[in-house]
C-alpha cells in the first residue's frame, strides 16, 4: 500500500533527510526533476536507492516529447506530440513514441511518465500548444489512444492530464489562476471528448488547476462536481486521480498547504503533489499523519508491469527507431 503524498529531491543522490522523509508511511510517491539527472545510469542508481528505503513506492516523471522532457542525454529526443496530427501515420508513429518513452524510462527504474496531454491545441495557451495532440476532441483522443497503446504494451500505466482541458485558458497555472468562462456544454464538445473515450484506457488522471465558473467555483482539482459526478460517476473512470502539483499559483486559491492537501482530498483526488518546496512537503506530510488517510488500494495500479533494461537491438525497438527516424522525429 501506498501514501497519499508524492513529493521530490532536491540532487541527484538521497540526503539523511530525503531519507527519512521517504520513510513515512503517508509518502506514496517520488517525482524526479531535471535538477535530479545527470544521465541514465545515475537516475538508475537512484532510483535502486529510493527503492532500497521504500520498494512501494511509485516513481514519476514528466517525460512527455517536445519541450517537457527530464532526462534529455542517453534516451531519444522525443518530438512535441502535435507533430503527429499531420503525418499518414500519425497513428503508427504515435504508438511507436509512446512505447519508446515508457520503455526507456522504465528501464532506468521509474514506474511512470505522467502522459499523455489530452488537452487541445486551441492556439490560445502558451503553456499547453504543442504539447496537445491536436485542436479538436476525436482527433487527440485517437492519438492519445494509439500513444497509451504504445506505453502499455512497454508495461507502463498512462495518466491523461489536465482534467477537464487546460487549452482554453490562457493564463499558466504554474504562476497564476487560469480561468476557462465557457459553458459545460461547449467543454463537452470538444474538451471533454479525449477523456470521456479514454477513461477505461488511462490508469490515472491529473485534473487541471483551472476553475471553470460556470460549472463550480472551484478548481477542477477541488472539485467535486468534476471529479465524482462528471469524472467518475459521468464518465465511469475508477483509476488513480492525481492533483496537480499544490505549490503551483493555481492552487493557492484554496489557502494553506494544508487546506489545499484537504481540499484535494475531499474533492476525490488519491494522491497529492507537493514539489520543489520541502517546507510546503513536510507541512503535507504534518498534516496528513494528523488527518490519518487511509491508504487508497487503487493506487497500486500505477506500479510498472516491466523494468526491462536490455530492450535496445531488440526487434521492437530497432523497428521503432526505424520508423521514428525515417518520419524525422527522432535523431
Amino acid at each position: 500500500m501506498q501514501g497519499s503524498l508524492m513529493l521530490d529531491i532536491a540532487g541527484t543522490v538521497l540526503t539523511t533527510a530525503d531519507r527519512q522523509l521517504l520513510r513515512q508511511p503517508e509518502v506514496g510517491g517520488l517525482i524526479l526533476f531535471a535538477r535530479n539527472i545527470d544521465s541514465p545510469e545515475q537516475v538508475r542508481a537512484l532510483c535502486r536507492e529510493i527503492r532500497a528505503e521504500r520498494p512501494e513506492l511509485i516513481l514519476a516523471i514528466d517525460q512527455e516529447g517536445g519541450r517537457v522532457q527530464r532526462l534529455r542525454r542517453g534516451v531519444s529526443r522525443l518530438p512535441a506530440m502535435r507533430r503527429f496530427d499531420a503525418l499518414p501515420e500519425g497513428l503508427t508513429l504515435a504508438e511507436d513514441c509512446g512505447w519508446l518513452m515508457a520503455v526507456e524510462m522504465l528501464a532506468i527504474g521509474l514506474d511512470i511518465s505522467f502522459a499523455p496531454v489530452l488537452d487541445l491545441d486551441y492556439g490560445r495557451s502558451e503553456v499547453i500548444g504543442d504539447r496537445a495532440f491536436a485542436a479538436n476532441g476525436a482527433r487527440a483522443a485517437e492519438l492519445a489512444e494509439a500513444f497509451i497503446r504504445g506505453m502499455r504494451c512497454a508495461g507502463m500505466p498512462a495518466t491523461g492530464k489536465h482534467f477537464p482541458g487546460h487549452g482554453w485558458a490562457e493564463a499558466d497555472s504554474h504562476v497564476a489562476i487560469p480561468e476557462d468562462e465557457r459553458s459545460l456544454a461547449a467543454i463537452r464538445a470538444e474538451d471533454l471528448v479525449p477523456f470521456a473515450k479514454l477513461a477505461k484506457d488511462l490508469d490515472g488522471i491529473m485534473p487541471a488547476h483551472v476553475i471553470y465558473p460556470q460549472v463550480d467555483s472551484q478548481p477542477a482539482g477541488f472539485s467535486t462536481r468534476w471529479l465524482q459526478d462528471i469524472l467518475r460517476t459521468e464518465l465511469g473512470f475508477s483509476g488513480v486521480i492525481f492533483s496537480d502539483d499544490l505549490c503551483m499559483a493555481g492552487a493557492h486559491v484554496a489557502g494553506s498547504m494544508a487546506q489545499r492537501v484537504d481540499a484535494a482530498l475531499n474533492a476525490g483526488c488519491d494522491m497529492v503533489l507537493v514539489c520543489n518546496d520541502r517546507a510546503g512537503a513536510i507541512e503535507a506530510l504534518q498534516h496528513l499523519q494528523k488527518r490519518q488517510v487511509s491508504e487508497p488500494a487503487v493506487l497500486t495500479r500505477m506500479r510498472a508491469s516491466a523494468y526491462a533494461e536490455d530492450y535496445r537491438q531488440t526487434p521492437r525497438w530497432l523497428a521503432t527507431v526505424q520508423r521514428l527516424r525515417a518520419a524525422g522525429l527522432i535523431d
